[in-house]
């Protein structure tokens, strides 16, 4: 990977390695890894926003405020998973919404964690 100054310019030509395979960098476990589309605005004080492209890894354990995705009562969401009291809920990043806390009833599976997301600057 190159790297890039942040103070002054530099020659570019010397730091050329050739090719970058993201998937080289941004993959630990390509069997368990899935790309998602974000739609919505719940996760923006995470630095998630509508149209970002997420990595998440399915093999990764889904531990306390890790942001996964999760499939709640059939729909898709990403939030930050929290366990608090014996209690899981999952958990915006936006104070417009509420967290989703789980009755008996809830029909809840986590999909992933998220581990990188991409969006245009």
């Amino acid at each position: 990977m190159m790297p890039v100054s942040a103070g002054f310019p530099s020659p570019a030509d010397s730091y050329i390695e050739g090719k970058l395979d993201l998937n080289k960098h941004l993959i630990k476990k390509p069997v368990a890894t899935f790309f998602v589309k974000v739609s919505g605005d719940s996760m923006t004080g995470a630095g998630i926003f509508s149209d970002d492209l997420l990595i998440v890894d399915r093999s990764m354990e889904p531990v306390d405020k890790k942001v996964v995705i999760a499939v709640v009562d059939g729909e898709l969401t990403v939030k930050r998973i929290r366990f608090k009291e014996g209690r899981v809920s999952l958990v915006p990043e936006n104070e417009n919404y509420a967290p989703i806390e789980f009755s008996d009833n809830s029909e809840v599976e986590i999909w992933g964690v998220v581990t990188y997301v991409i969006h245009p600057l």
